[in-house]
């Protein structure tokens, strides 16, 4: 989890520390938004801001409201619009609307810190949790999906499209702020792909773990600032344990590292497997694959060839390729 997405922490230890601190969420949106509901942006009282609800348009003045939110203790709800002729300046391609929910931490109406204590706890044991706001009433309820009841339903189903919003349950309207476990993406094979692909799943928000028992291809030279693991793959995978929220990629090209690789990720719930290879090298790996008794679908789970069919040539083109797949395959499951 980058500093970026770990806007509830901070503000949590903002609080702790002493100084006050308020949290900003988009709830809603209209027309062309440069972020999503849910989004959040962390503000102290010494002016620090961590996250953003907008391209950077309207922080300054969440910031003002803020500021006096943490004064006297209220919750504010608030609207901006951005027209189509301002709209290119902040890096929208037309005009549109959010509303953003600013609430002091810990004081008045705001989240109470318990909550936000266990809300940080979930998500540091990367458990899927939602926090369910009635806007109106103030009321709060950590929801850990585990429960069955109409609240707890509509929370799994937006936890499941890892989309924040409204729902109507018994009378109450209800913001769903889903807070599923950050993205994972473990690349087998330090391979000159390896290189590029790791720094653009990076900054497109998963936390990456590069897997090569070969040191002279694992080096810290090679992958600065990424998480490397110098064990076989079959144990580090083990170790690393696959969920819904994470992503597979094989790029070593050599079965022996390869396939130990894919014998664990093909039985674990990873949302994306990719292996590199021709159709040729394809159809080797599915015999081999079969001959230790997995099944035609879960040899199907492959991408292979992997990634979008762009024609790419270079490292770093065929890096591009594998992310938009990737990226495909969470945001477009019916695709897979």
């Amino acid at each position: 989890m980058t500093d970026h997405d770990a806007i509830p922490e901070t503000a949590l230890r903002w609080v702790e520390a002493g100084t006050p601190a308020a949290l900003a969420t988009v709830i809603e949106t209209w027309g062309s938004a440069p972020r999503q509901p849910g989004a959040m942006l962390a503000i102290s009282a010494n002016g620090d801001l961590v996250g953003s609800v907008s391209g950077g348009c309207v922080e300054s003045a969440v910031a003002a409201e803020a500021f006096e939110v943490m004064e006297e203790g209220d919750c504010r709800l608030l609207e901006f619009g951005v027209s189509d002729d301002d709209a290119f300046a902040v890096g929208l391609a037309c005009g549109g609307r959010i509303q953003v929910f600013v609430e002091p931490v810990g004081t008045g109406e705001g989240v109470p810190l318990p909550t936000l204590r266990a809300l940080v706890e979930a998500r540091t044991e990367r458990a899927r949790t939602v926090l369910a706001t009635d806007l109106e009433t103030k009321e709060r309820r950590l929801l850990a999906l585990c429960d069955e009841d109409a609240l707890t339903d509509a929370a799994r189903i937006a936890a499941d499209g890892d989309r924040s919003g409204f729902a109507e349950v018994d009378g109450q309207r209800w913001f769903l702020g889903v807070h599923n476990p950050p993205l994972r993406m473990a690349i087998i094979g330090a391979a000159h792909i390896a290189q590029p692909l790791s720094r653009m799943a990076a900054m497109t928000g998963f936390d990456v773990t590069v897997i090569d028992p070969r040191e002279s291809f694992s080096s810290d030279a090679r992958f600065p600032d990424m998480t490397l693991s110098r064990d076989w793959p079959d144990a580090a995978l083990g170790a690393f344990g696959p969920d819904t929220r994470s992503a597979v990629v094989c790029l070593s090209h050599d079965p022996k590292i390869d396939d130990p690789g894919l014998h664990v990720a093909l039985r674990s719930q990873a949302f994306y497997v990719g292996a590199l290879g021709s159709k040729r090298t394809g159809a080797k790996r599915a015999e081999r694959l079969s001959e230790a008794g997995f099944s035609d679908s879960e040899i199907a789970r492959i991408d292979a060839p992997i990634g979008l069919d762009i024609g790419a040539k270079s490292p770093a083109e065929i890096a591009v390729a594998v992310m938009a797949r990737v990226v495909e395959a969470l945001r477009r499951p019916e695709t897979r």
